[in-house]
């Protein structure tokens, strides 16, 4: 890291000392009411609300940075009153906020040409319109309008270059974003401002896609010209923590919770290796810096080198949560399976956590809802108590995943989202069609998480171990245990919760338990279509589902007591006593991955006594690379420490900067609710 990217990294993410030109947050409703009461169309009020946003932006900039632009204005406001919200909830699903998000944006369509070129494509775009062509008329005008508030933005900011003397800036303003970036400087810049654009208009959570493939042109020629590989990583730092600077204005459940990821490396439809050089830096600048954002996502295949995961591994050991590693060779053929284009499939992305997408092309929901394995095998017991062996009761929880599919996909309300122009100038057929993608894009498929598989599993190997093998209890006594929550069971409790079969223990009598319920997932939602017309997609998720299912859940059959926490993601029990990550590997790899590829990582938490030998590096990697090579789909490895978590939560003023990873995210530790900092104190730390 330079003396300069220290400096920047002292002012913005240390002493905070840009948040002085922050106003106080106002009502985010005062817009809402004013629009109501004018009573303007949805689109017209959602670049009102990007012109209010930036009407109220003070342009900062300091003398000596290259990538400016900061967040004065606090509130993202509502453009529609809460009234006006409940009727449309009668009417639609509003899903998580009514904003699109958790999309990736086709970014290069902006870059590649410059906000001038797009305005003449859009103006020319509306004189093909015939006169009863309103609506697409509209919706063009409002992508235009779009453009020419960011560019007002970026002359302001050009102005304020110039006052205070930071000419560089001012030249690179000049030029961006009005024209094509010539340069990777250039490049930056003009992202950022677009990025910052998309929260400005209320789409949060937007990913930074693959930014390893369409920055690299950039970055290349600028090499080409003389620019050397320590310049480029200065600059590519000074942009991350461009990315670090307002998320604690970024809504989510806690600050990290942000969408701010991106994709390194993959493969191509030739199966030619796409890691280069930018994917490098890019590991670099995060593992330099040691910030929340951005995630790093690392697309691995079956030609990907060794030296490759050793990169990801040196990232691991510094304890940020990511990278966060997805599998081409089992993603890609699940997407085409799911009717993704080829071309489209190579392509993918994620969205805010680990969720597949595709750049510019999916307007798919994948977190719509979760199906919690635990509570299937509850609602089965009463078949339990009346088969006559394990097999014929196993079949109702099949059943009750069945009847979760079919709530969670019958009778659904037609989902509305609020207009994206901006959004939708970067996303296949916006502009061409004059259709803003809030009203669905070429991929409108919907994702269901499926949380507590390891908790769902270690009850139904217990029921077959306890009761039907060895008899050493009925579901009678086993259904008044759970009811009274294992009072007076203390004994009986231990022998569940840690003692039967497990999953993640390489133990065959509870790993064909996870095929059969991941399979019966993928079968639940087969052949059902969605409003949009798009299908439904399993995964192995679990979001913020693992607190919220287990605190609403009572006992289940695995010791666990009521409204313990489940497992985050796909990952074991909580207090499960693994034989270590090679058997939780082998465990895990055995179900058909290729049915539940929604998202949703193994996740496993090594203690950090792990990277401290010389050759721990490279026996992380070779772990690593073990798992996909058996068929994994994704993964993230923690490194963690428990004594320095306690101590962080005893004396959080001595360890602000301390970061974990959360489930599709990190943040800072002592930021999170108790909840979520007990979580990750509570999982298993592991060690070869």
């Amino acid at each position: 890291m330079t003396d300069y990217i220290s400096k920047l990294k002292e002012r913005f993410i240390i002493d905070k000392a840009h948040h002085q030109y922050r106003h106080k947050p106002s009502d985010p409703f005062d817009l809402a009411r004013e629009l109501s009461a004018q009573e303007a169309g949805d689109i017209e009020r959602s670049v009102r609300r990007l012109a209010w946003v930036l009407k109220r932006e003070r342009p900062a900039v300091y003398p000596d940075e290259k990538i400016v632009l900061l967040r004065t204005e606090p509130t993202i406001p509502e453009i529609y009153t809460p009234e006006e919200k409940e009727a449309l909830a009668r009417q639609y699903y509003i899903h998580e906020q009514g904003k699109v998000c958790n999309v990736t944006a086709d970014y290069e369509k902006l870059l590649l040409v410059g906000f001038e070129e797009m305005t003449r494509r859009l103006q020319e775009r509306r004189q093909t319109l015939e006169p009863n062509q309103q609506d697409q008329r509209r919706q063009l005008l409002a992508m235009e309008q779009t453009l020419e508030l960011l560019t007002d933005l970026a002359e302001r900011y050009r102005q304020e270059a110039l006052r205070v003397g930071n000419l560089s800036a001012a030249a690179r303003l000049e030029w961006v974003p009005a024209k094509a970036p010539r340069t990777f400087l250039e490049a930056l810049q003009m992202l950022r401002l677009i990025h910052y654009g998309l929260w400005a208009s209320g789409q949060y959570h937007n990913t930074l896609g693959r930014f390893d493939q369409y920055m690299y042109p950039f970055l290349q020629r600028d090499l080409a010209n003389g620019l050397s590989e320590e310049e480029a990583l200065e600059q590519l730092e000074e942009f991350f923590l461009c990315c670090n600077k307002d998320s604690d204005l970024y809504p989510g459940m806690q600050q990290g919770d942000n969408g701010q990821s991106l994709v390194l490396g993959g493969r191509d439809e030739r199966g030619e290796n796409q890691y280069n050089l930018l994917s490098s830096l890019c590991l670099t600048a995060c593992r330099e810096l040691q910030l929340i954002d951005p995630k790093i996502n690392l697309r691995v295949h079956g030609g990907t080198p060794l030296s490759v995961y050793e990169e990801g591994t040196r990232l691991t050991k510094m304890g940020l949560g990511f990278p966060q590693y997805v599998n081409d060779d089992v993603v890609i053929p699940c997407l085409k399976g799911w009717g993704y284009e080829e071309k489209d499939a190579v392509n993918y992305s994620v969205a805010a956590c680990w969720e597949l997408i595709v750049p510019g092309a999916g307007m798919d929901i994948p977190n719509l809802d979760a199906l919690a394995f635990p509570q299937m095998v509850l609602e089965a017991l009463d078949d339990f108590e009346a088969a006559e062996d394990f097999e014929t009761g196993l079949q109702a929880v099949r059943k009750a995943i069945f009847r979760r599919a079919e709530e969670m996909t019958a009778g659904r309300k037609p989902v509305y989202m609020e207009p994206a122009p901006l959004l939708s100038l970067m996303m296949e057929g916006c502009l061409e069609e004059g259709r803003d993608i809030s009203l669905g894009g070429r991929y409108n498929n919907y994702g269901f998480h499926g949380t507590g598989l390891a908790t769902a599993v270690d009850s139904l190997a217990a029921i077959e171990q306890y009761v039907f093998r060895e008899k050493r209890f009925t579901i009678s006594q086993l259904r008044r245990m759970l009811r009274d929550n294992f009072e007076g069971e203390e004994e009986l409790a231990h022998l569940l919760r840690y003692d039967g079969p497990k999953l993640g223990n390489d133990d065959e009598r509870a790993d064909r338990l996870a095929v059969l319920l991941l399979d019966w997932f993928a079968d639940s939602l087969e052949g059902r279509r969605n409003e949009r017309g798009g299908i439904y997609r399993p995964g192995t998720g679990s979001a913020m589902y693992y607190l919220w299912h287990g605190r609403e859940m009572g006992a289940t059959p695995d010791g666990r007591r009521a409204g313990e926490p489940l497992p985050c993601n796909y990952s074991p029990s909580l207090f499960v006593r693994t034989r270590g990550p090679i058997s939780v590997v082998k465990s895990f790899t055995r179900p058909h991955l290729d049915r539940v590829a929604n998202g949703g990582p193994l996740t496993i938490e090594l203690h950090n006594s792990v990277f401290r030998t010389p050759d721990s590096i490279g026996k992380v990697a070779l772990f690593v690379r073990s798992f996909f090579q058996l068929g994994g789909h994704q993964m993230q490895i923690n490194s963690v420490h428990r004594e320095t978590l306690l101590a962080a939560k005893a004396h959080p003023e001595q360890y602000k900067n301390l970061i974990v990873r959360v489930w599709g995210w990190s943040g800072y530790f002592v930021e999170l609710d108790e909840a979520y900092q007990d979580h990750i104190i509570q999982r298993a730390e592991m060690t070869f």
